[in-house]
């Protein structure tokens, strides 16, 4: 097994890598498209904003790269909202994998966005990625955009309204939260993820 972390200039690859590590998994960190192409599994990362996202994925020539891989390719957080079509965040167009457009939560009064903490995940699909997931099982997210449930949605969360947490099209899979950061839960999915 060969795993990369893509590098798209997102501050939480170390925390991912330090992840993956404790699961006996070494990540290299790449921009470099043959290396990328050669994986056997692909992660993208990323924290931030969308605009300046797919930016360093254009100055590095890998949104082809990106949107041709046929091995499992899992976005992380700004990661998973980058693999839709579009983003609100910046009018930003995504590499268009999953058949969605990111969208920001709308603020009402008791209702802080970003949405930051811990939150209930609701399994909504049978999918190896959410092998092991409970109803009710808790991930930690900060975010400020959302990906609306569709037929791509395996899990669910809500803040003010229902959004996708974890979601799969084809090869192409994503988490909203930071399983770098929930705990036990966070390891679980990156293990299912690797024996894809």
């Amino acid at each position: 097994m060969r795993v990369v972390l893509v590098d798209a200039g997102g501050t939480n690859i170390g925390s991912v890598r330090y992840a993956l590590q404790r699961l006996g998994t070494d990540a290299e960190l790449t921009s470099d498209a043959q290396r990328i192409r050669a994986a056997s599994h692909v992660i993208l990362p990323g924290v931030g904003a969308a605009g300046p996202g797919m930016r360093m994925l254009r100055e590095a020539g890998l949104v082809d790269v990106l949107r041709g891989l046929t091995q499992p390719v899992l976005g992380v957080c700004l990661g998973m909202q980058l693999l839709c079509e579009h983003s609100e965040e910046g009018d930003t167009e995504c590499l268009g994998v999953v058949p969605a457009t990111v969208r920001r939560f709308a603020e009402s009064p008791g209702r802080r966005v970003p949405h930051m903490g811990w939150n209930a995940l609701h399994v909504t699909a049978c999918h190896p990625l959410v092998a092991g997931l409970r109803e009710g099982d808790a991930a930690y997210f900060v975010h400020s955009y959302a990906v609306p449930t569709g037929d791509y949605t395996l899990a669910s969360s809500e803040h003010g309204q229902p959004f996708a947490a974890v979601v799969a099209a084809g090869n192409f899979m994503g988490m909203q939260f930071h399983p770098e950061r929930s705990a036990g839960l966070g390891a679980q999915l990156l293990r299912n993820f690797l024996s894809l």
